[in-house]
């Protein structure tokens, strides 16, 4: 058994399944199809960003009891982690994390067990996590896809994590009053005028020095058309990633726009927070289960960035973030623990398999 998803990873891994890679990406999810052949699998197909979705079913029912989410693309990586490797129970790779050794995981419990459970249950498997989901779990949700409850495969060293923070990308124009750059008093300058709404923003909303639940402003870019040194600008473009906690989804962009006044602003992402109540049943045994397996207190816990769960909240649904132990996400040295993907399988077997 243990074979058959470390294997699994280890193909998966090979892929470079990055998004300007079509090819690789369609190579991942034809794997993905291969393994769960027997089962019903439906395939969708957004700005040229595939999809599928597998479930228990001849016909996709009106709402699932469990989705099961993961993806296959991941963030670029050297050519030689393209070739997976197991040291000291550790695989490492590019996305071994994130997530294809999780994900492997569910489409092998997902082939050998979904046919004989009595609830209606589905995996999804998308393309486009790493760029926001828009084109794949979002996009199935618009298709009518829904489910009671929802686990995203995420890196979470098996905390259960129930709530994550919304985003919200701004633009913001910046304006001013040009001049010649050898009489600056005559105009405006708006790149002066950027600075100091970004540290209004950032007195507003301080930068932590440690993880911590509050909202957070990120300046991510300034820039201005000027192009010459003796001119005083009149015109940038500034870009705030904004992560807000569940309690400010009401209010935070009433607060920015406050913040920003007078300047125009445009709305290029708005993304609900993630936000399961911690006594939900499924969360509660999700966490049970983790604690008998793996026999230490399994945490229930808030996380500071977001997985595709999160666009379920736009229809009412709700879920969980959970996966695997390992570490280095994203860096040259990304791994996953193999003695805890066993772990992993054990528990997502009984939870699946005890679903009502």
């Amino acid at each position: 058994m243990a074979d058959d998803y470390i294997s699994l990873a280890q193909h998966l891994i090979t892929l470079p399944t990055t998004p300007d890679q079509p090819a690789a990406l369609r190579a991942a999810l034809d794997i993905v199809e291969q393994q769960c052949a027997h089962l019903t699998i439906e395939r969708f197909t957004h700005n040229n960003s595939a999809s599928v979705l597998i479930y228990n079913r001849s016909v996709r029912p009106q709402r699932f009891r469990l989705i099961l989410n993961g993806h296959v693309d991941v963030i670029p990586g050297k050519p030689h982690q393209y070739q997976p490797i197991i040291k000291n129970h550790r695989l490492y790779g590019v996305g071994a994390l994130d997530m294809k050794a999780n994900l492997a995981v569910l489409v092998r419990l997902f082939a050998q067990h979904a046919a004989v459970v009595d609830a209606p249950i589905a995996l999804q498997v998308v393309t486009d996590e790493e760029l926001g989901g828009f084109d794949g779990t979002y996009h199935q949700i618009m298709q009518g896809v829904r489910g009671d409850f929802v686990v995203s495969a995420e890196t979470t060293n098996f905390d259960v994590v129930n709530r994550a923070k919304g985003i919200l990308w701004l633009k913001i124009q910046v304006t001013g009053t040009t001049a010649h750059g050898a009489y600056p008093w005559r105009g405006d300058n708006a790149i002066v005028r950027a600075q100091r709404l970004s540290a209004r923003l950032l007195e507003r909303f301080p930068t932590p020095t440690r993880q911590t639940w509050r909202t957070t402003v990120n300046v991510a870019r300034i820039t201005t058309s000027n192009t010459a040194f003796n001119k005083v600008p009149d015109c940038v473009e500034l870009w705030l990633d904004v992560r807000f906690v569940p309690d400010e989804r009401d209010s935070i962009y009433h607060t920015l726009a406050q913040l920003c006044a007078p300047f125009a602003i445009a709305v290029v992402v708005q993304e609900p927070p993630l936000n399961t109540p911690t006594n939900h049943a499924d969360v509660q045994q999700l966490a049970a289960l983790t604690t008998q397996v793996r026999s230490k207190p399994a945490r229930i816990r808030a996380a500071q960035g977001s997985s595709d769960a999160r666009h379920y909240m736009h229809v009412g649904d709700v879920g969980v973030e959970f996966g695997a132990y390992g570490g280095g996400i994203a860096s040259d040295n990304e791994w996953i623990s193999i003695p805890s993907l066993a772990d992993y399988y054990r528990i997502m077997q009984r939870f699946i398999t005890e679903i009502r």
